[in-house]
């Protein structure tokens, strides 16, 4: 197998996971500022142009984070980042689609289509006039996360998951680009630093992070 790596918040995600897991897989680095991901012949592997990207053993690439985390899961049950039962399963997918849908995705866009626009322009339509708008949803949705986390240890109750490791990086990036987690959260704030303080936190950390000023 062969990890196709880079700076960026899911690159790191995906780092994070497998530090978790205890999982060695040769990557190579993909140059995403230099919009290598956006052209052959990295999408004729990965025709999605996202990174991450897995590719097996028997040439298959797969180019979306949790399908990877799903396949790397069936293959290295333990530690489960995704559950042991399927109850558990269902659990950190349902919180997985909340984060994304809810807050993750909403962050990114108003990255993307302000602080971000100079990277991202040609790659993608830029909605300059609906950046505002993204972050307020993403403040918005982080309070309604502070009432969920009430009286949990992890997004999942007392289950570590990827839904913490999605949140986590996804914060993490949005605090250096104008995006920071409102003091008065103190569940989302607790839970923060509760992730920032394993050891997978800082470890999956991409180089270029000091050089971008970005954590990614």
């Amino acid at each position: 197998m062969q990890l196709y790596d880079s700076f960026g918040p899911n690159p790191r995600a995906m780092r994070m996971f497998l530090l978790e897991k205890g999982i060695t897989i040769p990557a190579k680095q993909i140059d995403l500022m230099k919009a290598e991901n956006r052209r052959p012949p990295y999408t004729d592997r990965n025709p999605g142009g996202q990174l991450p990207a897995l590719e097996l053993d028997n040439g298959q690439c797969l180019g979306e984070t949790v399908a990877i985390w799903e396949y790397l899961e069936e293959k290295h049950p333990t530690p489960a980042l995704i559950g042991t039962t399927a109850e558990e399963r269902a659990e950190a997918r349902q919180w997985q689609r909340r984060i994304e849908l809810k807050i993750t995705e909403f962050l990114y866009n108003g990255f993307r289509f302000a602080e971000g626009a100079a990277i991202f322009q040609g790659r993608m339509r830029l909605i300059p006039e609906g950046a505002a708008g993204m972050k307020a949803t993403v403040q918005d949705n982080l309070k309604w996360l502070d009432g969920q986390l009430e009286g949990k240890e992890w997004i999942a109750g007392k289950r570590f998951t990827i839904a913490d490791i999605i949140l986590y990086c996804a914060l993490d990036f949005g605090a250096g680009v104008g995006q920071k987690i409102d003091p008065s959260l103190k569940n989302v704030n607790a839970w923060f630093k509760r992730v920032d303080s394993r050891p997978s936190a800082k470890a999956s950390l991409h180089p270029a992070s000091a050089q971008t000023g970005m954590k990614g």
